[in-house]
């Protein structure tokens, strides 16, 4: 099993199961930061609300870094169900 590999749907029931709650974060977390960036547009529009506005980006941005993070972790969850004997052998290649 390489990791990123676009097959893992067609696995076991567990490692269906693991990659849909996966793929279910990834899409939550999208589409966390997309609202919190048009949130913080629009408060940019309100001097009032500029600081708020300011939040509302950082913590979109943040949102934005766990994706990889997402799914990096699900790649290695997945690939720690698999045949550790084809990854430990791809790994001293």
């Amino acid at each position: 099993m390489r990791l990123f590999e676009q097959d893992h749907r067609q696995g076991g029931a567990d490692k269906r199961r693991l990659f849909a709650a996966f793929e279910i974060a990834y899409t939550a977390v999208d589409f966390l930061a997309a609202l919190l960036f048009v949130a913080g547009s629009i408060f940019f529009f309100y001097d009032s609300l500029m600081t708020a506005g300011t939040w509302l980006f950082l913590v979109g941005s943040i949102c934005f870094a766990m994706k990889p993070t997402i799914r990096l972790w699900r790649e290695l969850k997945l690939a720690a169900m698999g045949d550790t004997e084809d990854l430990a052998e791809r790994a001293r290649r």
